[in-house]
């Protein structure tokens, strides 16, 4: 059996899923039981930290520079082009001197260029590293985009976010304890709970992207003439919350939602390739990391597997440049 956890209500909508078809409600006591938990829960309410950004780049009008809230942000010499040529060398001393003086811990780096070269965020957030320690770091080339204030929004989010998943994941865990818990991404597929630590963004929307993939399910359920359980269920599970006229409530839909999601993850970079055979071994290595991400996220290592490669010219930009995303999934890995 596995469970599907819908959060926001109190107590939250559990669903157990055995072949493909949910019962409900979930005793406690048996959803403790649970080979594995799929959470879906939507970000968009949850407190966010303040959060330190640096950008590495050139300087900025004063509208243009990171918008960091509550927060603190700078803008450090350094960065790259599009094609990875240095725009001028990193200004180690100035992210030394930013770090250890902004009295925070969850950092957002954003560099210009990383989407093809990511020595400069990486440089970065060992500079971070060294002077906070237990700092929480977020990258921006791990969004992938190519535009710098389209990165670094995203990674200003991610880690503002982090501190609430941290929290949300701590309680899914003290409530199924020993049970391996993955969260609904938005864009479909699931995340491991420490992937969601590191990349809540990834479920920011989990619970919206699982209700929808839920309402779709029972539709096709219904159709091959599947009614609301009324009393013939597995051992254990109490069919008492069907509310008339066969109507699931959200959140029940919402949680078998996101018991249906295998773990996914996705790579996006700019690569610059002089010919097929260049171009070919940029989309191994895109291909490699993914697989890697996925497994991360929760697929059973060994049998993820890449779903989808995009390759993208890059228009107005030297011949040789293109836009590549990876993505990959797998089955679960209940360990």
């Amino acid at each position: 059996m596995i469970l599907g956890v819908a959060l926001g209500e109190s107590p939250p909508p559990m669903v157990a899923v055995s072949d493909g078809t949910p019962f409900w409600p979930v005793p406690r006591s048996l959803a403790r039981t649970a080979e594995r938990a799929f959470v879906a829960v939507d970000l968009t309410e949850a407190p966010l930290a303040a959060v330190a950004a640096v950008r590495v780049g050139g300087p900025c009008p004063e509208a243009l520079r990171p918008a960091a809230g509550s927060g603190a942000a700078t803008i450090v010499r350094g960065g790259h082009s599009v094609t990875g040529r240095p725009l001028a060398p990193l200004d180690t001393e100035a992210v030394r001197r930013f770090a250890g003086t902004c009295g925070l811990m969850d950092f957002a780096v954003t560099a210009t260029g990383s989407p093809m070269l990511t020595d400069h965020e990486l440089a970065v957030a060992a500079i971070i590293a060294a002077e906070v320690p237990g700092a929480r770091i977020t990258l921006s080339y791990e969004f992938g985009h190519p535009g710098l204030r389209e990165r670094e929004v995203e990674a200003i989010r991610n880690a503002a976010l982090g501190p609430a998943a941290g929290r949300i994941a701590d309680e899914v865990a003290g409530e199924l304890p020993g049970v391996p818990a993955y969260f609904a991404r938005s864009d479909s597929g699931v995340v491991s709970a420490h992937y969601f630590r590191r990349y809540p963004l990834a479920c920011d929307l989990g619970a919206t992207t699982s209700l929808a993939r839920g309402r779709t399910a029972l539709e096709q359920l219904r159709s091959g003439g599947w009614e609301v359980p009324d009393g013939v269920v597995p051992d254990g599970v109490v069919p008492d919350g069907v509310v008339p006229d066969g109507v699931v409530p959200d959140g029940v839909v919402a949680a078998y939602g996101a018991a249906l999601g295998r773990p996914r993850a996705y790579v996006e970079r700019i690569v610059q390739a002089r010919g097929r055979a260049e171009l070919d071994r940029a989309l191994q290595d895109a291909r490699d990391e993914a697989l890697t991400r996925a497994v991360s996220a929760g697929a059973a290592p060994g049998a993820a597997t890449i779903t989808e490669t995009t390759v993208n010219p890059l228009s107005y930009l030297p011949d040789g440049l293109y836009r590549v995303r990876v993505t990959a999934d797998g089955r679960p890995w209940a360990g």
